[in-house]
């Protein structure tokens, strides 16, 4: 009796983490990621112009992200922001790796250890500039710059792209840079 309930824990915890792991790297649905990436036009800093709003980065100003490469051809990403409750900056790394091949946008960060989530790029000007990612749900969305501002007609454009894909762009915030 005790091998039969211990194969079935091992069981049970065994299609958890393979649950878990799929859920990093999944997206909503109709979500697909940009094809002919260059990751190394990726590198360098961008300004989170808007997003939809989760605890990770509730009550932040100022928000950026840092990418950098890692030797083992992965990616770190230092994101920054100022909490304008507690009144200090707070920082997190994180290390980026390509959910296949990486020409593809399809991305997994982990800042906790083994425990990655998947996101992705759906939308990038040619001269990297401007960038729309999705994370594993309807509820993650952002738009970067590599400048603190964003032209008119490309956050029309994000903004087309994240509804038709079902995105409530209604409840994005938009980010201060001062």
């Amino acid at each position: 009796m005790k091998k039969k309930i211990l194969a079935l824990g091992s069981l049970t915890l065994l299609s958890v983490t393979l649950f878990v792991m799929n859920l990093c790297h999944s997206t909503p649905k109709k979500v697909k990621a940009i094809q002919n990436f260059d990751k190394d036009k990726f590198l360098g800093n961008w300004y989170e112009i808007a997003r939809l709003d989760f605890v990770f980065e509730k009550n932040l100003n100022n928000t950026t992200a840092k990418y950098s490469l890692n030797k083992d051809g992965s990616l770190k990403v230092i994101n920054r922001g100022f909490n304008f409750i507690k009144n200090k900056y707070v920082a997190a790394t994180g290390k980026v790796k390509f959910v296949g091949d990486s020409n593809t946008g399809k991305l997994k960060v982990s800042f906790f250890g083994p425990f990655y989530s998947g996101y992705t790029i759906i939308a990038l000007d040619s001269d990297y500039k401007y960038a729309l990612m999705a994370g594993r749900s309807l509820k993650n969305l952002w738009f970067l710059s590599r400048d603190k501002t964003m032209p008119q007609n490309i956050k029309q454009e994000y903004l087309k792209t994240a509804q038709d894909l079902g995105y409530n762009t209604s409840q994005l915030i938009w980010v201060q840079h001062n």
